[in-house]
């Protein structure tokens, strides 16, 4: 696409990385910039840094986008001995040894292909530094997307973390041309962090659905195995932080519910696929006596994910008050889905105001299990009558990735038109 300007987009999640869907942002923004006036050229990290990964998306990644990858391993992994490490070499976060070589590469990439600005996005930090690097070095306008806030109090929770991340934190945000963030409330706070930053630096461009990745999900259902009859199943796919979205209230409630007698392994199945932390549930889980109820499942490709997600009776969301200020991005796929809706979110988040908007109505206190216990009990009984529904299509095609990259597009038209 000669007459595209290119954009160098510094990522760590890119095919063939297997995630949940933090990594469709990047790949769909690759993928729908090129009818927008900018060819994306893409500098990730060796595959061997990435803990799982596999090929189902690597078709996705369209054959005129280069992707060159650095070298770069993961700490703990690679540089561990006996799984021990000093906490620098994983500062500001494991995939440090990426630095050099993304910046090595990525200024041959700028010599090469002459973006007219560079992207890098998060959440891993060394996205960042790497993109912090290169635009000091080529003095290209570059967009930090953030998605997320990158500190706050608490956050990280190691002290040393928190201090090198808020270090890059502060420099990034002085030295971009634009913060993007996925929600409000998160560029509001950044604003107030940040009172000498201009107003015009911070953006908001939200996560959202990929209408065809659910067209080819849809396309197969007949693949995949059903549930057992009379038996309601809900789903969760993707990561359950222990603080910021912490299962364990609603894994009380279901053993509450489970000594009423209002469930059992008969009529109801729950799978938390890909928690990331199985090893600290699945004693909880015995304990409680719901690991007949409960099912903890692993990684499955992205398309698989999305047809599970299709096929379940009810689909399980977690936002803790700690994320007030966050939308998980699943919660789009949800929209799209048209499944109904389990919410477990602080009821003065984000979260819970855009299920409101959404019409959600089954939302329960994720920090109170009798609330859950209760906000349950309910949902499946109208998921039993079939008086239950999901959100309208309507309503979830307003959140479609193409749509977020023409904010984007004209966000890079800005950023670049003013240079």
């Amino acid at each position: 696409m000669p007459n595209n300007k290119s954009l160098l987009v510094v990522a760590y999640h890119f095919p063939p990385v297997l995630v949940s869907s933090g990594i469709q942002r990047t790949l769909k923004f690759c993928t729908y910039l090129r009818d927008r006036g900018w060819q994306p050229v893409v500098l990730t990290i060796s595959a061997k840094a990435y803990e799982s990964t596999s090929a189902d998306q690597l078709k996705e990644v369209p054959a005129d986008v280069v992707v060159e990858r650095a070298f770069g391993l993961d700490t703990s992994r690679h540089l561990a001995i006996a799984g021990r490490y000093f906490r620098w070499m994983a500062q500001p976060d494991r995939w440090i040894s990426w630095w050099p070589a993304g910046v090595w590469t990525g200024m041959k990439m700028i010599r090469r292909y002459e973006p007219a600005a560079i992207l890098s996005t998060s959440p891993i930090a060394t996205a960042h530094l790497i993109g912090l690097s290169l635009c000091k070095r080529s003095g290209l306008p570059w967009i930090a997307d953030f998605r997320d806030s990158m500190t706050e109090p608490g956050y990280p929770r190691d002290p040393m973390t928190w201090k090198v991340h808020r270090k890059l934190e502060r420099e990034t945000v002085h030295r971009c041309s634009k913060a993007v963030f996925t929600t409000e409330p998160t560029r509001e706070m950044y604003a107030e962090r940040y009172p000498d930053i201009p107003a015009s630096r911070w953006a908001v461009i939200e996560n959202g659905y990929d209408e065809e990745n659910f067209r080819t999900a849809e396309a197969n259902l007949a693949d995949t195995p059903r549930r057992r009859p009379g038996q309601i199943t809900l789903v969760h796919s993707g990561t359950l932080y222990p603080k910021e979205r912490d299962p364990l209230p609603f894994f009380t409630a279901l053993g509450m519910l489970k000594r009423s007698g209002d469930i059992d392994s008969t009529r109801l199945q729950v799978i938390l696929r890909a928690t990331g932390s199985d090893h600290l549930y699945r004693p909880i889980i015995a304990e409680l006596g719901i690991d007949d109820i409960v099912k903890l499942e692993p990684v499955i490709s992205y398309r698989q994910a999305l047809q599970e997600m299709l096929q379940a009776d009810g689909l399980l969301l977690f936002q803790a008050s700690c994320c007030n200020h966050q939308i998980p991005a699943k919660i789009y796929e949800y929209y799209r889905s048209g499944r109904p809706i389990l919410a477990l979110v602080d009821p003065d988040g984000i979260s819970a105001s855009m299920l409101g908007a959404a019409k959600v109505d089954d939302l329960a206190n994720i920090a109170d299990p009798g609330n859950i216990a209760q906000t349950t009990r309910s949902f499946l009984a109208k998921l039993a009558d079939g008086r239950s529904h999901g959100v309208s299509r309507q309503f979830a095609m307003m959140q479609s990735r193409e749509s977020r990259t023409d904010e984007l597009a004209r966000l890079l038209d800005d950023v670049v038109g003013r240079q």
